[in-house]
């Protein structure tokens, strides 16, 4: 077999396993959705209101107080981390227990074929979760650019996610911790990466560790091309540079034989 047709292969399987978990459907496609209709309500409550894109991030200081489309970054970001982290953990974390990648060392299929095969699949889907998000925001009266710099940011993330949930795979000991894992990382990181919380909410000193969150570059170019302007190239080049980086890493962690 090709190495096309075994990374195809994997990727099949790998798809049809997601479909036939009930739960990992609902978390990527649906529970999206519910989060944009409670920040939404929470941005129109404290009088950020749906509209102002474009224009900028002005407006009064305070915990949602920008326009909804403000927040588009963080909607994405919901999707764009925690479906990787979660999914590809899980996954390294339950092939590893069940000798799954002892088996597949015997085969001609390589680590990061086997790595790339799902981050294809995660990918595909994350970018269909996203597209729902856009347009439930659409819905909800937010205004925003529909850059075309959204592909590649979308995907490029996903890309550096499902690397570091190889990584997390490996680390932890077993599924369950994995998930835990994936949620104890990606929940920090879902706020404290420029993304619902504004810089400027934070102390002085906290305001430079954001630039150790890869999500900080993903939410600052994403809000830059769509809703404030700006430079979003540099941010691009920034989460591609660090999808190289933590892919190969991903690839060199999962245990193809312990």
């Amino acid at each position: 077999m090709s190495r096309a047709g075994r990374i195809t292969s994997e990727a099949v399987a790998a798809y049809r396993t997601f479909t036939r978990r009930r739960t990992a459907v609902f978390f990527t496609f649906f529970f999206p959705v519910l989060l944009i209709v409670i920040f939404a309500g929470l941005v129109q409550t404290t009088g950020g209101g749906a509209g102002g894109g474009g224009g900028g991030a002005g407006g009064a200081a305070g915990l949602f107080s920008q326009p909804t489309g403000y927040y588009v970054p963080a909607y994405l970001a919901v999707v764009v981390l925690f479906t990787p982290l979660s999914r590809m953990g899980s996954t390294v974390a339950r092939h590893r227990e069940g000798n799954r990648f002892e088996k597949l060392a015997t085969t001609p299929l390589a680590r990061w074929e086997w790595l790339l095969a799902h981050t294809i699949v995660n990918t595909l889907l994350i970018a269909a979760a996203c597209t729902v998000l856009l347009v439930a925001l659409l819905a909800t009266g937010a205004s925003f650019t529909l850059s075309p710099l959204l592909v590649p940011f979308v995907l490029l993330a996903s890309v550096l996610f499902c690397g570091v949930g190889a990584l997390i795979g490996r680390a932890a000991d077993s599924q369950d911790g994995a998930i835990s894992m994936s949620n104890g990382i990606a929940l920090p990181l879902l706020f404290l990466s420029d993304t619902f919380i504004e810089p400027a909410l934070f102390p002085e000193w906290f305001q430079p560790m954001q630039a150790i969150s890869p999500l900080t570059y993903f939410a600052r170019g994403v809000r830059a091309a769509t809703y404030s302007g700006g430079d979003a190239i540099t941010s691009l080049w920034i989460v591609a540079v660090l999808a190289v980086v933590l892919f190969v890493a991903g690839a060199y962690a999962v245990p193809w034989t312990e």
